[in-house]
């Protein structure tokens, strides 16, 4: 992603921008595959029985100001924040990060509860929605392993998950190419800079959130309505 300005546009370009972003584009990658995916992965079950709790799940998808979005967006999703992980710097910030030598993805730490939504669920709104996992080590505009297509498990269960939903994805040859997410252990999370946070609400007339991250949460909207947080 750019280094951080935020730009107000007026009413109009910023109109004009979303309508000219095209689903093909790595703004959206798997909106690109669009009816594709809906119609060969099935929307994943809803937890039943479940007692209500506390989990937490990492995921590396590009820039996380979109990914962010699209888990903050989900019922029975707590929170999620914008950081680090997968790199080996005990102090990573955005500046090292972004200097592609430390390892790091840019990441996003999902707090959810079990009973209200699975870890399948969140991996199918991953996978299908949040970015394009066929992209290596770049997603969209931004480029390096900073940007990398990453799942970091923290039990041997989300492991298993995870590659068995890319095994699913993979037989049902829904994307054009090779699936290259990474899925390693969670060896540490690092939250980013506090002006990341929250940063498409606080800046959804940016350039790059309008072109890049707008189309993912209108997707999400559309394929899995009922997964997306009721407003009051």
């Amino acid at each position: 992603m750019p280094m951080v300005h935020s730009v107000v546009l007026p009413a109009f370009t910023v109109a004009a921008l979303a309508a000219a972003v095209s689903f093909s584009s790595g703004a959206s990658g798997a909106a690109a595959a669009g009816d594709s995916i809906s119609a060969a992965m099935p929307a994943e079950r809803p937890p039943v029985g479940v007692a209500a709790a506390s989990d937490t799940a990492v995921f590396a998808g590009g820039c996380f100001w979109g990914v962010e979005a699209v888990f903050e967006s989900l019922e029975g999703v707590t929170d999620a924040v914008s950081g680090y992980a997968g790199g080996s710097d005990a102090s990573p910030s955005y500046d090292k990060v972004s200097s592609g030598t430390t390892g790091h993805a840019e990441s996003v730490r999902v707090v959810y509860d079990p009973s209200r939504i699975s870890y399948d669920q969140l991996l199918q709104v991953f996978f299908t929605v949040a970015h394009d996992p066929t992209e290596l080590n770049r997603q969209g505009p931004d480029v390096g392993t900073q940007y990398r297509s990453a799942v970091f498990y923290r039990s041997p269960a989300q492991r298993e998950a995870a590659e068995r939903y890319i095994g699913k994805l993979r037989d049902a040859k829904v994307w054009p190419g090779k699936i290259v997410t990474e899925v390693s252990a969670l060896k540490g999370f690092h939250p980013a800079e506090e002006y990341h946070q929250n940063y498409l609400v606080r800046h959804p007339t940016q350039p790059y959130i309008v072109v890049n991250d707008m189309p993912k949460l209108e997707e999400l909207r559309k394929r899995y309505p009922d997964l997306v947080r009721r407003t009051s």
